[in-house]
């Protein structure tokens, strides 16, 4: 754990100017390409390139089963966790789709499924058989956190090797949206009810009652809930925490990352508490509909790139952002400027 505090370092001013100087010259009005001038500006700090590029695309998908499911607050039984798991080894998800889509590797990671899935393409980085209850006791304990980070953290270290310009986490595990809203709401210290959505489909009643279990979870354990690594072992998913890991190694090794929805953005907040560097190195691929991510983006000072009203997870919202980050690379590198171009300046 002590490896997640190492010291971060700050994408690179000297490029982060060249690249705004070279913005002032293409033949458009200043700012007029919004949130995609920010992003070519900001990939040229990181990659320290006047030009910057999105070749290399690394897709980890963590996933993992949650002890809270017992407490019935997902639509969907805790199979499916593993059924989706097949699922992605099997390339028919919607982000195996929009990976292939974009020509991202593409990996999934159980970090701890209740029954151990025996697909070759599947890597195994258990942390144990899915989390504890959190409504009764920690969801983890330090071996078990130890074990998930360092998930994450491997995950990283094989996109490195790959040569990768960019790093997508994506989670799976039913249940997660209510680990998720009980770290956001121990995090930022607000209500329940305030941040915990629909997830997979639930109606009025079963959000109250998921909002309930989670306001009972909070006031159990409220003595353990004083660091940022406390709230993930104590509230957390094994996914979750990889997830967490793999935001802080990404920003560590200089690699930039693509935040996908609700669950990973929580992962994004807590990876901030932990070690605050690492946002200088994210992206955020969109603004779900689940109730709680506007929120947590808030707390996190993102702009997301897309708003379509999804809540899949999986990676999903990040990798559909992926062209957006590619073209604002190309209009950065490829825009004519005005004396180029023989066009008057305003």
């Amino acid at each position: 754990m002590n490896s997640l505090s190492a010291p971060i370092a700050a994408p690179d001013a000297r490029y982060y100017q060249k690249a705004l100087d070279r913005q002032a010259q293409l033949t458009k009005p200043p700012g007029s390409l919004g949130l995609l001038e920010d992003c070519a500006v900001r990939l040229a700090a990181m990659q320290r390139r006047e030009m910057p590029k999105l070749e290399k695309i690394h897709v980890s998908v963590f996933a993992a089963d949650h002890g809270i499911a017992k407490e019935g607050v997902s639509a969907f039984p805790q199979v499916v966790t593993m059924e989706m798991v097949k699922n992605f080894a099997a390339g028919g998800a919607a982000v195996n789709v929009l990976a292939r889509h974009v020509d991202a590797y593409f990996e999934v990671v159980d970090v701890g499924l209740i029954q151990p899935v025996a697909l070759a393409n599947v890597i195994s980085h258990r942390a144990g058989a899915g989390t504890a209850n959190f409504k009764q006791t920690a969801a983890m304990n330090d071996a078990q956190l130890t074990i998930a980070l360092a998930a994450g953290q491997a995950a990283v270290a094989r996109a490195v090797a790959n040569q990768a310009d960019l790093f997508i986490g994506g989670e799976m595990g039913i249940a997660n949206t209510t680990s998720a809203s009980a770290l956001a709401a121990a995090s930022l210290r607000i209500a329940a009810a305030d941040i915990t959505g629909a997830g997979t489909g639930l109606n009025a009643g079963q959000i109250d009652h998921k909002a309930g279990i989670i306001d009972s979870a909070l006031q159990r354990h409220e003595a353990s809930l004083h660091s940022p690594l406390a709230i993930l072992k104590t509230l957390g998913g094994f996914e979750i925490a990889a997830l967490t890991a793999a935001y802080i190694s990404a920003a560590q090794q200089g690699l930039p990352v693509l935040i996908d929805g609700f669950i990973s953005s929580v992962a994004a907040l807590l990876a901030m508490g932990i070690n605050p560097g690492c946002v200088d190195w994210f992206f955020y691929g969109h603004c779900s509909a689940e109730k709680g991510h506007a929120r947590v983006l808030q707390a996190l000072n993102a702009r997301p790139l897309l708003n379509l009203e999804m809540r899949l997870g999986e990676g999903s919202g990040a990798v559909l952002a992926v062209p957006l980050l590619q073209m604002a690379c190309h209009l950065h590198n490829e825009m004519a400027t005005f004396s180029q171009a023989q066009v008057s300046t305003g």
